[in-house]
């Protein structure tokens, strides 16, 4: 009786066998097809999406500034500036130069409202930079060239 169960395990064991080969199979089968048709989604995504190319940019020079610091311990400071704006180059390049007095009135106001203590630092000049950015943009014709002002860069900065 033990040599008619023996062929018949030897037969199920073969069969488990091929079942867990074909489990095997199908799971990367299942795997595969997934990541081919994710890849394919992927693709076909950034195929139709608009890709929106970056503006060229310049550098257009502000005239150097030297104005009078609010006083602190009774302590006159002057500061003198020269600053350059990045801007894309746009029809924003136009509206600086049209604007150029309205915009040095501004940076003027802005640096004459200033303590010494509140630009000596980098974060300081930091704020100070957006801050200019922030009272320049209004002075622009329409709001798209606002966008246009990307930063304020300082090319000389001496506060005595």
């Amino acid at each position: 009786m033990s040599e008619a169960t023996a062929p018949a395990s030897t037969g199920n064991k073969s069969k488990l066998t091929l079942f867990i080969l074909i489990g095997l199979l199908l799971a990367g089968a299942g795997v595969g097809g997934t990541w081919y048709f994710m890849k394919s989604q992927y693709e076909g995504a950034g195929s139709g999406a608009v890709v929106e190319k970056k503006k060229p940019t310049t550098f257009v020079k502000i005239e150097p500034f030297t104005v009078n610091l609010q006083p602190e311990e009774r302590k006159s400071h002057y500061l003198q500036v020269e600053l350059s704006l990045k801007v894309n180059e746009t029809g924003v390049i136009e509206a600086i130069e049209n604007s150029k007095p309205e915009i040095r009135n501004q940076i003027l106001l802005l640096l004459s409202s200033k303590k010494p203590s509140e630009i000596n630092t980098l974060e300081g000049k930091q704020k100070l930079s957006q801050d200019i950015i922030q009272a320049i943009r209004p002075k622009m014709e329409s709001e798209s060239l606002q966008g246009d002002i990307l930063d304020v860069l300082f090319t000389s900065f001496i506060i005595q």
